[in-house]
């Protein structure tokens, strides 16, 4: 997003439909305004403090960039754990996700426009020169429209801007001739082939060589896309037709834009998540302002900021009181069903929204945006990062966090917005965590587990395009940025387009075509910036007394979770609705309240109770309703219940030189032994057991003794093993899988169970860890002999003493998802009261990987799930005190080879030769997420 984009004029002052060159520039002056209302009521960070983290943030984009240069360019992105290149075909395919990756150098070309705003011209000269030299974009490879738009037509554009810009100024770039503008043309038309269908909405994949339909394009079928990949097209498609003049980009990104808009639900204002490309049918009729909708919001506020089109900034107002009419139940922002907008269609919330407080600043809303920025922000504190998703009573939902910038971004909005030195002090922890949990030896790696601190083998591009981008700018002056970032407005991956655009090439004509479909509430319309003496009314603590309630939202309560109740039932005295987790069988108040919402209790001859609900059989709609919301949460309630037998995922985090702690692999857990939940960590140094099974008394006690020792699964019980290294004096024990190629990433968590017998007298903890995860342990004692690991229940802080040896200082300067389906008006879902031995999701016969392997284990499997897309994610307390369950992420993933697997890149040669090959990340919980802003 772009401070620039204010609204029209600050005060009354500006006419209503004032000339757009004074639109731009009195936008940025609101900013600025509010900002001078802020400072005189908090003790600012002083400049020399800004200009540390300034210059931390410079050292920490050098570490990242500078490591995909050296190990990955020209791959598309950098494979931070075992620092090589991902390149489609060499790698196992992570699904959707890897749809981001063309083979034309990704995330150098994402990465253009940062190197600017970070003062780093030279640096972008060279970069600008490589790209033209080695980047090929007519290769066959299938790609997704939406990201190859956002980040590599958005990285062309914004490189293009800023390269005329220093060209202009006459030092850099006197060479450059819209050579970029030139790629991002021909990419442009590579696109278009995508919006061959009726509707006029894009094919979400397109053969960058082929294009759509053709047998050796190897896509065309799809018939489905998401309102945020159709939506989020207009500002790159509309400026590379203001740059070239060639009007064909913008016109059918405005045609997709007006198709969506003509398919709203007309009742609610709002959009579903995904679409029928041919029909215009949705076919996901959830509407949020996360994953999947919601840079379609954005662009529609900011193609009005570009564009100048009034119908744009109507269009968002119209969709925004719905928004705040129905999603927005504050701090939290909770999915509705566009057809019944007052019933919640989930009860948990994705980590994408985190950017719509920067939307709201934008808006000229502040008070909603202080309160969910908060509230995200309690929950990172908490974690160190956002997780993927979290539910209403602030439990973890997805695990995984891959370095998203979209909390920094608004992070940045609100600080422009308030200049409240609060959000400064916000951004130092970004950056505190950062360089603690996600900073490896070749750049920074994703969190697989916020609660285990675990990493994944990925450093997406965006996180070089905007983290880095907001996080410099949120401590950096005026002068510390070599061009006026007023001028500019930020695309949804932070890419830089001219403002001056509005005023080019203006062949498109504009229709108001908003007044035609709905009657507009003309509060929604504000033409002039909000006056900031009303946002802030003369109170330097304004911001401060919002965000004080939600101080302890996460940290001293666990709230029940907050579902949406009609105002009109709290006036009339009502009670809230019947929760899941309240409900008892026995209660004959329960049983009254189930029949008025239209649920039956059967009593099963198994000795289960099901329930059944019939949404004709409510006494009323509310009720129904009420029922609905009662049925949905009795089946999260019932999936989190056969978990309960679960253990959570266990650390081994490799601590010696010259990792220090910036390695972590998830273990599997024992079901016997030293619980590492309960006991301190243990640390030690690693030694393999001879024999290596295990299985029989250990002939090297004296190279065990005191240290932890390796074992190979397989030939015997996991207890008997661990009794044999326990009696040769080891400390603890790591169980690596015999199967090789085997990960935690293809593989359900596996729990190692006991033999049958007594276990007490196993008194050293034991952790579990498939073949690829147990490769980095082995293959460090080859290359550095002495490896000292740290096996824990969650990850720990690094050694700072140990670190600062091999890590620069901070003062560093820089020249060093499937998700839910609505639930039918008829469901049922079974309470099971004792689990029986066939049911039970823990196996405790024994498992072996071969034949003659009778290992006991107790594996969770993905086929021993509900088959209800609510079940097959677990949840876990965010706050210790408060924990009801301990579950574990169900992780899945497909390995599928690329069709055309020969790259004609050679592949960087490592100092560790067979190191993880692939951390893959769970791909059925992220199929929808991936799919808008990776």
């Amino acid at each position: 997003m772009s401070e620039a984009g204010g609204g029209r004029g600050c005060g009354s002052s500006v006419p209503q439909r004032a000339p757009w060159s004074l639109v731009a520039a009195t936008a940025a002056f609101c900013l600025v305004s509010a900002t001078s209302v802020w400072t005189a009521g908090a003790a600012p960070m002083s400049r020399e403090e800004r200009q540390k983290l300034g210059n931390q943030v410079l050292e920490m984009f050098d570490h990242a960039y500078g490591n995909y240069m050296e190990h990955a360019y020209p791959a598309d992105e950098l494979m931070p754990l075992t620092c090589r290149g991902r390149v489609r075909g060499q790698e196992p395919s992570r699904g959707d996700v890897d749809d981001a990756l063309g083979k034309f150098s990704l995330t150098l070309i994402d990465s253009l426009d940062t190197l600017v705003v970070l003062n780093k011209t030279k640096e972008f000269e060279d970069a600008v020169r490589k790209v033209l030299r080695d980047v090929n974009l007519d290769n066959d490879v299938v790609v997704s429209v939406f990201e190859t738009n956002i980040r590599v037509l958005g990285g062309l554009l914004g490189g293009h801007s800023l390269a005329i810009m220093l060209k202009e100024k006459g030092e850099y770039m006197q060479w450059y001739n819209d050579e970029l503008l030139q790629m991002a043309k021909q990419l442009g038309y590579k696109l278009l082939p995508a919006f061959n269908t009726t509707s006029g909405l894009p094919y979400p994949r397109i053969n960058l060589k082929f294009g759509i339909r053709k047998p050796e394009a190897r896509t065309g079928t799809e018939t489905d896309t998401c309102t945020a990949c159709a939506g989020t097209l207009i500002l790159e498609f509309a400026a590379l037709s203001r740059f070239t003049g060639a009007t064909i980009f913008e016109e059918y990104a405005r045609k997709a834009l007006d198709f969506l808009w003509e398919k709203r639900q007309r009742s609610s204002n709002l959009v579903g998540v995904t679409i029928n490309i041919h029909t215009g049918d949705w076919v996901r009729k959830d509407s949020g302002v996360g994953a999947g909708i919601d840079s379609y919001y954005e662009y529609l506020l900011k193609a009005y900021v570009l564009l100048g089109d009034d119908s744009f900034l109507e269009r968002f107002n119209t969709h925004y009181d719905a928004i705040m009419r129905y999603i927005s139940q504050p701090p939290l922002l909770l999915d509705v069903h566009i057809h019944k907008p007052m019933l919640n269609a989930r009860t948990w919330m994705d980590a994408l929204l985190a950017f719509f407080p920067g939307l709201q600043v934008l808006k000229g809303d502040i008070r909603p945006a202080i309160e969910t920025h908060e509230m995200l922000y309690q929950v990172i504190k908490k974690h160190n990062f956002l997780p993927e998703a979290f539910t209403t009573d602030f439990r973890v939902h997805w695990a995984q966090h891959p370095l998203r910038p979209e909390f920094a971004e608004s992070t940045y909005f609100l600080y422009k917005a308030t200049g409240d030195p609060y959000y400064l002090e916000v951004g130092k922890t970004l950056i505190e965590n950062l360089n603690k949990y996600a900073r490896v030896p070749c750049g920074f790696a994703a969190m697989k587990d916020v609660r285990t601190g675990s990493h994944e083998d990925r450093m997406d591009s965006f996180f070089l395009a905007e983290m880095f981008k907001y996080l410099y700018l949120l401590f950096a002056d005026k002068e510390d940025i070599i061009f006026d970032i007023e001028d500019y407005i930020f695309t949804t991956e932070a890419h830089l387009l001219p403002l001056w655009l509005s005023t080019t090439n203006q062949s498109i004509s504009k229709k108001n075509t908003t007044s035609d479909y709905t009657e507009l509430d003309d509060s929604n319309f504000d033409w002039t910036c909000p006056n900031t003496q009303i946002l802030f009314p003369n109170d330097p603590l304004y911001a401060q007394s919002i965000r004080e309630p939600l101080k302890n939202v996460v940290d001293k309560s666990c709230p029940r979770g907050i579902i949406r109740v009609r105002e009109e039932s709290f006036r009339s005295g009502a009670k809230p609705p019947l929760r899941a987790r309240d409900f008892m069988a026995t209660n004959p108040e329960h049983l009254e309240i189930l029949k008025k919402m239209g649920v039956s209790l059967i009593h099963l001859k198994d000795g289960r109770v099901q329930l059944v609900q019939h949404a004709i059989q409510a006494a009323s709609s509310i009720d129904a309703e009420d029922g609905l919301r009662f049925m949905q949460e009795m089946i999260e309630l019932s999936s989190q219940q056969q978990k309960e037998q679960q253990l959570p995922p266990r650390a081994v985090q490799i601590v010696s030189h010259p990792f220090f702690g910036r390695v972590v692999l998830t273990a599997g857990p024992a079901q016997f032994g030293l619980d590492l939940s309960k006991h301190k960590e243990t640390r030690g140094f690693v030694a393999s057991s001879k024999p290596y099974n295990g299985c029989s008394e250990l002939t090297n006690p004296e190279a065990v003794m005191g240290k932890i020792a390796l074992i190979q699964r397989g030939q015997c019980m996991f207890a008997e093993k661990a009794r044999n290294i326990q009696n040769a004096g080891a400390i603890g024990g790591i169980v690596i899988d015999d199967n090789e190629g085997s990960s935690s990433d293809t593989a359900p968590l596996f729990q190692m169970a006991g033999d049958g017998k007594e276990t007490d007298d196993i008194k050293i903890p034991m952790l579990f860890l498939f073949s690829k995860e147990g490769s980095i342990i082995l293959d460090a004692i080859r290359e550095y002999e002495e490896v000292e690991v740290l096996l824990s229940d969650k990850a720990k802080d690094r050694d700072p003493d140990m670190e600062s040896e091999e890590q620069p200082s901070s003062e560093n300067n820089s020249q060093d998802q499937s998700a839910e389906q609505i639930t039918p008006s008829s469901q049922e879902v079974d309470l099971v009261d004792q689990e029986s031995p066939e049911e039970s999701s823990l196996n405790s016969e024994p498992e072996s990987s071969s034949p003659a392997d009778t290992d006991n284990a107790a594996s969770v499997s993905a086929s021993e799930q509900n088959s209800n897309p609510m079940e097959n994610h677990e949840t876990t307390s965010l706050d210790g005190e408060c924990t009801d369950l301990d579950n574990q992420l169900q992780e899945q993933s497909e390995t599928e080879e690329d069709s055309n697997p020969n790259v004609s890149w050679g592949k960087k040669v490592q100092p560790i030769d067979s190191i993880l090959a692939d951390w893959n990340e769970d791909i059925e919980a992220f199929e929808m997420m991936e799919k808008d802003e990776l």
